[in-house]
């Protein structure tokens, strides 16, 4: 039996980065693509929110971009910065709250697409990071908000698995969803991340919670923050080619939110 760790994932952001470091590609190239389609200015300054170990960010800094980012995580801004130092680039990332910021200078596109989003637990939380996000976009800037909706027709999606391998260490992981409060709107995960090396194998285990929302919901949300307005929707099929339609059945989404003038 392996060695179990209680712990939350993000305080091992070398083994996050391992497991989703390498599936950068087609994410990075839609956000580009989608950036330079939906913004109305130039895009020379790109920021994450909730940023993590930044494996997007340092593919923009490559890219020539000036990035910038924040998350509440020590251990992964840490990591982020090392790894932004270690190619050339500024420690561009700071601690902080995504719910909870200011930048002192605008940017001209801004992404967080993998449901960090719903880690905010509350409405006023969610609210305020949109109004920060409007805040910290100049105009004409775009922001692309990823996250899955609960849909409210059709199955739901329920388990996500990942595999990775660098050199002689290999991870696996896998994410479930164990309850869904609808009236509480929050999805309780599970989550596993097997780490195996040539001499040791351990288990990293971790719950985590997710704010939930409807089409409905999400509309409604965004309408309280009129400074964004809401230009396009896709999926996580990342086609710039195949917007997508928002029903009752849908689930993966990017929002393409625009700062107004």
């Amino acid at each position: 039996m392996p060695e179990t760790i209680q712990a939350s994932i993000y305080d091992f952001p070398q083994y996050y980065e391992l497991l989703f470091g390498s599936d950068w590609r087609a994410e990075f190239h839609f956000l580009r693509e989608c950036f330079e389609k939906h913004a109305t200015r130039k895009i020379r300054k790109v920021f994450e929110p909730a940023c993590g170990t930044g494996r997007l960010l340092l593919q923009f800094a490559k890219a020539g971009n000036k990035v910038s980012g924040n998350d509440l995580n020590v251990k992964a801004v840490a990591y982020c910065n090392e790894r932004l130092k270690k190619y050339g680039f500024s420690k561009s990332v700071t601690v902080g709250d995504m719910s909870d910021f200011r930048l002192k200078q605008p940017v001209d596109a801004a992404f967080n697409t993998i449901n960090t989003f719903r880690h905010l637990p509350t409405e006023e939380t969610a609210e305020a990071h949109l109004k920060c996000m409007a805040a910290a976009l100049a105009p004409g800037g775009i922001y692309a908000l990823g996250l899955h909706l609960l849909p409210t027709r059709g199955p739901h999606d329920d388990e996500e698995s990942w595999i990775a391998r660098r050199g002689h260490v290999q991870a696996c992981s896998r994410m479930w969803s164990k309850k869904v409060d609808r009236k509480g709107r929050m999805e309780y995960l599970g989550m596993t991340l097997d780490i195996w090396m040539p001499t040791k194998h351990f288990r990293i285990e971790d719950e985590m919670h997710y704010r939930t929302y409807t089409a409905v919901q999400m509309s409604d949300l965004l309408s309280r923050v009129p400074e964004l307005e809401h230009v396009a929707t896709y999926d996580f099929a990342y086609d710039l080619k195949k917007p997508v339609k928002i029903g009752p059945m849908t689930q993966d989404i990017v929002l393409i939110l625009r700062r107004r003038a």
